[in-house]
């Protein structure tokens, strides 16, 4: 199996008074090795170059599915490249992830490769759309996160501002969600938008503002006059 050397490598490098302290933070029961975010991505970076694409997946499932923290974000680090081809194998990967989102940072991290998945196949939306419909929290954060791409365009296309309000849709169908994460989500790709379109957010929190937490409503504003 590829898993036992890359583990052993993360394993060898853990700081174990640091992994107490991110248990503390996370406040989600798995283990944690105690790893910096800049030590992962050297490591990713590192498998990234020595590995087949194909290689690279088997490698990424191996590890997502050991439940350690450390080992799911270099799992998502191992599949975030914006040129992959073919990538049909690595955005079916991130996908069979989403059912097993339990914290923001391993589901951000799958949502960053996700984004250069949907960089290079806009069409990907239709994937995600089940997500925004989800009984499982993490899945609907996750339907907008990763579809942030949208709201960080300057210029899109007619096909691709359809798109884009299909998105803020989902984000209107939350407003009345009041779980933390949700609201932060919302006010996330609102603030985004807004540097793009500030217009179209000042349209969207005229309808539905009040319905928002004060803390979303002022995070989504952030950026308007």
């Amino acid at each position: 199996m590829l898993i036992k050397t890359f583990l052993d490598e993360l394993k060898k490098a853990a700081d174990p008074e640091r992994a107490i302290q991110m248990a503390k933070y996370h406040k989600v029961k798995r283990t944690y090795l105690g790893l910096s975010n800049g030590q992962l991505n050297d490591f990713a970076k590192v498998w990234r170059k020595d590995l087949t694409v194909t290689d690279r997946v088997i490698l990424a499932d191996q590890l997502w599915k050991t439940d350690i923290y450390e080992a799911r974000l270099a799992a998502a680090k191992l599949l975030t490249q914006a040129r992959i081809n073919p990538d049909h194998k690595v955005w079916k990967m991130i996908c069979s992830w989403a059912s097993s989102f339990d914290s923001w940072a391993i589901a951000d991290h799958a949502c960053m490769a996700g984004h250069k998945r949907i960089i290079a196949d806009p069409a990907r939306i239709d994937d995600i759309a089940d997500w925004a419909l989800s009984e499982h929290m993490w899945m609907r954060r996750a339907a907008l996160v990763i579809t942030l791409p949208w709201a960080r365009e300057k210029q899109l296309s007619s096909v691709d501002i359809a798109r884009r309000e299909r998105i803020l849709d989902w984000a209107e169908s939350y407003v009345e969600d009041h779980e933390w994460f949700i609201q932060k989500a919302i006010a996330w790709w609102l603030r985004d938008l807004s540097k793009r379109d500030p217009k179209r957010v000042a349209t969207f929190l005229q309808s539905n503002a009040s319905r928002m937490k004060p803390f979303a409503r002022k995070e989504a504003s952030k950026y308007l006059d």
